[in-house]
Parts: C-alpha cells; structure tokens; sequence
C-alpha cells in the first residue's frame, strides 16, 4: 500500500478574494496531487464579538430556528453570480421546500471553521481559498481528514490504494462507469484512479457564507456557490 502523503510543501493559504470576484482568471495545470495541502483553520476565536455572534447562529441552525436564521442575513444578501440578491430571494430559494437544505449547507460551513480577509469580514469555511493561484478550482477537491482512504473501487470493501491528509486532489470528471451515490473520483499525482467518500473531499468553491460586521453588527452579506 502506498501513502499519497509525500509532500513537497505545505501552503498555508489565504481567503480567495472574497464578494464575488473570480478565483482565478485562467486555472492553469493542477499541481501533482499530493505537493499542495489545506490544513483546517478557524479564527474566530480572533474577534471575541464574531465569536459570540457565530455560536448562537449554529445553535439556531441545529434547531431550525428560522427567526434566528433570518435576523443575521443582510437585506441585500448575495445569493448567485448572476444577480439573485436579496432577504426575499433567500427566503425563496432556502426555506421555501418543506425540507430546507439551507440547515445542512451552512450547517457543514459554519462547522468547518473559516478566516478574517481583514477586521470585518469573516469568510468560511476554510475550504474557500484561491489555492495559491496554482490550481484550476473547477478541478480540484481538498481532503478533508488526515487520514483519508482512497479506495481502488467505489466500495468500502475495494483495496485502499493511498491516504489523503488534507491534501488537494484532481477532481476526475470522466469515466466510464456510473458511481454510486456516495463516492467521488479522484487521480492522484501519480495517475493512479481511486475513489474516496463524497463527504470527505470538498470542492474550494463549493458553498461559503461571507459575513460583514456593519455599524457595529455582524450580517450574513453573501452565501454562494461556484465562481
């Protein structure tokens, strides 16, 4: 068994540039999988007032608490890169389904912690960075444990072929055969195909919540996807 960890360097990275802006302008080659790692953080605890504005809010999202939810969005929230804004628009497209998705999606991002761009901007999660400018974004997927198995096969059972720590990886878009629900392909930076658990890897522009302290109060200013 190999051990995809061998790394040339480990890059602590800064926020992408955040409200909206493009990650990269043009996504160059990815880097060989293993020479680029995203090691959790989470700097809340930076600003004493964010931190006690963000524990409430996750409080509220473990019970569904709408009123609560609602409070810290700002009126103008950003919702999409193609001009969906807006407390209404938020209300339509996350609480409207009997079953809203709005709990599990910033649920997952308020947990996997987040940075300060500057004093009054708080971005997360950590995930959400522009991979030093080395890395096609649509592309990439970063591990999100230290010991991640990459299986052969989409199956529990197949041989584990490498373990990911933290590191980013080719997201491997084609392939033959349909995989199950579950799993996701990825090519380590030797060739190799593996799969690995969907919900151990996550894309760098997959959903971030963007929050802004405004005249003295803490606001959800933007919750999007994609770039």
């Amino acid at each position: 068994m190999t051990r995809a960890t061998r790394l040339a360097r480990v890059i602590q990275l800064a926020p992408a540039v955040l409200l909206g802006a493009a990650i990269l302008a043009n996504g160059g080659p990815l880097l060989a999988a293993q020479e680029l790692r995203v090691l959790p953080v989470d700097e809340a605890a930076q600003d004493p007032g964010f931190f006690a504005f963000r524990a409430p809010l996750q409080r509220a999202i473990a019970e569904r608490d709408t009123a609560t939810l609602l409070a810290v969005v700002h009126p103008e929230i950003k919702l999409s890169f193609g001009g969906d804004y807006g407390i209404d628009t938020f209300r339509e497209q996350w609480l409207a389904d009997p079953e809203p998705q709005i709990w599990a999606e910033l649920g997952t991002v308020l947990a996997l912690g987040g940075r300060f761009y500057d004093d009054s901007t708080f971005a997360a999660p950590y995930t959400f960075t522009d991979l030093a400018g080395e890395v096609d974004p649509f592309e990439a997927l970063i591990a999100l444990g230290d010991s991640v198995p990459v299986h052969a096969a989409p199956s529990a059972d197949a041989e584990v072929v490498a373990h990911l720590s933290f590191d980013v990886v080719r997201h491997e878009w084609a392939h033959d055969d349909p995989i199950p629900e579950g799993w996701t392909a990825v090519r380590l930076d030797d060739g190799t195909l593996g799969y690995v658990r969907s919900r151990s890897v996550r894309s760098p522009i997959d959903y971030r919540a963007i929050f802004s302290r405004r005249d003295g109060r803490w606001r959800m200013v933007t919750f999007v996807a994609g770039d």
